[in-house]
């Protein structure tokens, strides 16, 4: 395997639960339940699947300052993810792939500035290639664009890969651009089915890198064999 390729939000940081919370609140606020079920379908992509505003709108029949309530909720969000480490075994992974030559890069359905800022915040820049975001493809996850266009900046085929997810949105991606595709479910995303990935770690810290790489490895090997056999 020559590349991986990271998620961002629920896998290197916990900020799906802090976004989610700071909707509830504000939710709660208007006398109201924010539908978990519906907000796990916007983990994973770019968000359009569940609009929290329009759906709040929609409830309480009323006119909304949505001004007032991007700045409520982003002031509690922020008050609380810039408390937040990387989540357990990222450092060790990505050390692990620098002293192995293997290449790291991140595909993630949210903004630029978002995802760059976060990781500049928790010391991780040096450790990866590229950083693929919602700007630099045509669509988000669960399409494969993000993660086509991280390995071809690579320089390797995607088949060479292995993608870490926390969502089935994500899995769909990964496995739709021929990534080897491991689920690392988040604190967000636990109950969801990882039925697609090709295997499931409670966390990257689970294992040693290097041991589920080569068992990634050894699969990749036993399909192409399969494959040219046929």
């Amino acid at each position: 395997m020559r590349a991986l390729v990271f998620d961002f939000d629920g896998l290197i940081l916990d900020t799906e639960t802090s976004v989610y919370e700071a909707w509830r609140i504000v939710y709660e606020e208007h006398d109201q339940v924010l539908p978990r079920d519906r907000w796990l379908t916007r983990i994973g992509t770019d968000g359009s699947a569940f609009d929290p505003l329009l759906e709040l709108r929609e409830r309480v029949g009323e006119t909304l300052d949505a001004e007032q309530i991007k700045q409520r909720r982003m002031a509690y969000h922020r008050a609380h993810i810039e408390k937040l480490d990387q989540m357990p075994g990222v450092r060790a992974c990505l050390e692990h792939a620098r002293a192995e030559s293997i290449g790291t890069a991140i595909a993630s359905s949210s903004p630029f500035y978002w995802v760059s800022g976060h990781v500049e915040r928790l010391g991780l820049t040096p450790f990866f290639d590229q950083i693929v975001t919602a700007e630099h493809v045509s669509a988000a996850k669960p399409a494969p664009d993000l993660y086509l266009r991280a390995t071809e900046l690579l320089g390797v085929d995607p088949r060479d890969a292995i993608a870490l997810e926390d969502s089935p949105n994500g899995v769909q991606s990964a496995k739709a651009a021929g990534l080897y595709c491991i689920a690392v479910p988040g604190p967000m995303t636990r109950t969801l089915c990882f039925e697609g990935a090709d295997s499931v770690m409670a966390s990257l810290d689970e294992r040693p890198a290097g041991e589920w790489i080569a068992q990634a490895a050894a699969a990749r090997d036993a399909d192409r064999r399969v494959s040219s056999s046929r």
